[in-house]
């Protein structure tokens, strides 16, 4: 892993980040409507330039991104990480009539983008979706079944889908769509959950799909899915360093002048020693998201792992970090409106979606043990050691990966 830092001029792109997050995008979010989309919002993310650097900058700049944003105003920051997701997998594998359908509306802020990928039976196992794109002559089908858990529906505007081209393929029978949300037969609801985000179900009643729609080639669906998600992942990393590192300076400020038994909180050693943790493993959890953001954008062969590593640490660390700023503030941080009640709902949601902690922990043993064995030596052979892992079959270099 290598030693990292940022340039001044990325240090200095923060700081201006965090500040266009708490002065001029934190108004807009403290208007939004409960559980919908905040076109506001992300029509000022739009004129900021910054939703056009998603597709145009690495990961890094992603990180960088988010980490800031959500240190200032999470509500901007998960707008943004939206409006990256839906769309990247466009930008990524579209065609050029796809990302010019596409593309500028969402960079601009005009229009909202979604990733539709969860079904209610089909989470982490991505590759067990049902989602039917069921024949309809040459190059067309017909999408029939549902999708749940889909931030910014069942109001965007443009959704990426993952369905089933062929029943018994297993990952290889997945391929992505792009699709306005216009079409006949497609419908949502919203769903109400624990953060108050626009997300909800979808209901696909045979809504027509061409050759034209088909990202990538079909077959090819779940591998559209990984790759983005392998972008995605150390920037939600990235977006739980930015809540903790919030937390963590709302504590140092509470503890730097809060009075208790006869002194500041801060000089009671039980308390200085729970800071020291918090601030260790925030700059532990900031330094692996930056070098697995570093290992995406310099093409490093390990770079699910670390993607995985970045996202298991940052998101456990975050949740850590959140309660104990919880715990030394006291019932003022349980009070609605307070930045650290706001950050405890916020901070749960990571740690399942685009891959919950067990899932980057399988994807991190997987890729210990094919790198312990010898090269074509199966699990359990000899100079080998661990629990059997299931092998890749031959051809299957880019599917690898059985959950998301």
């Amino acid at each position: 892993m290598p030693v990292f830092s940022l340039e001044p001029s990325q240090t200095a792109w923060c700081a201006e980040l965090r500040a266009l997050a708490e002065q001029r995008l934190r108004p807009l979010a403290e208007k939004a409507e409960p559980g919908r989309v905040n076109r506001p919002l992300v029509a000022a993310l739009g004129e900021l330039g910054l939703l056009g650097r998603l597709f145009t900058s690495g990961a890094l700049d992603l990180c960088l991104m988010r980490e800031s944003l959500a240190y200032g105003c999470t509500e901007a920051e998960t707008a943004l990480a939206l409006q990256g997701l839906g769309a990247h997998p466009v930008a990524a594998t579209g065609t050029a009539a796809q990302r010019d359908r596409v593309l500028p509306g969402v960079a601009a802020g005009r229009e909202i983008a979604a990733f539709a990928l969860s079904e209610p039976d089909a989470g982490s196992d991505a590759a067990a979706l049902a989602l039917r794109a069921e024949p309809d002559g040459p190059g067309r089908w017909r999408l029939t079944g549902e999708k749940r858990w889909i931030s910014n529906a069942p109001e965007a505007d443009h959704y990426t889908v993952f369905a089933r081209t062929a029943p018994d393929a297993g990952a290889r029978g997945i391929t992505a769509f792009t699709l306005p949300a216009d079409r006949p037969g497609l419908t949502g609801e919203p769903l109400a959950m624990l953060s108050e985000h626009p997300i909800g179900a979808l209901a696909f009643d045979a809504v027509p799909v061409t050759a034209d729609d088909v990202l990538g080639a079909p077959g090819t669906g779940f591998a559209v899915a990984m790759r983005t998600l392998t972008l995605f992942r150390p920037s939600v990393g990235a977006f739980a360093v930015g809540m903790a590192q919030a937390a963590l300076d709302a504590t140092l400020a509470h503890t730097s002048r809060r009075t208790a038994f006869g002194g500041v909180l801060k000089d009671l050693q039980s308390v200085a020693h729970q800071v020291a943790e918090m601030a260790t493993r925030t700059e532990a959890a900031r330094l692996l998201v930056y070098a697995a953001a570093e290992a995406h954008d310099t093409g490093a062969p390990d770079v699910r792992a670390r993607a995985a590593m970045a996202k298991l640490m940052a998101t456990e660390t975050a949740q850590y970090v959140v309660d104990a700023a919880v715990q030394l503030h006291g019932a003022r941080a349980l009070q609605r409106g307070h930045l650290l009640e706001h950050l405890y709902r916020e901070v749960r949601a990571p740690r399942i979606y685009e891959g919950a902690t067990e899932v980057q922990r399988t994807i991190i043993a997987r890729d210990l043990y094919a790198k312990h064995l010898p090269a074509g030596a199966p699990a359990g052979a000899p100079g080998g050691s661990g629990p059997r892992a299931r092998q890749p079959h031959a051809g299957e270099t880019d599917v690898k990966e059985p959950h998301a």
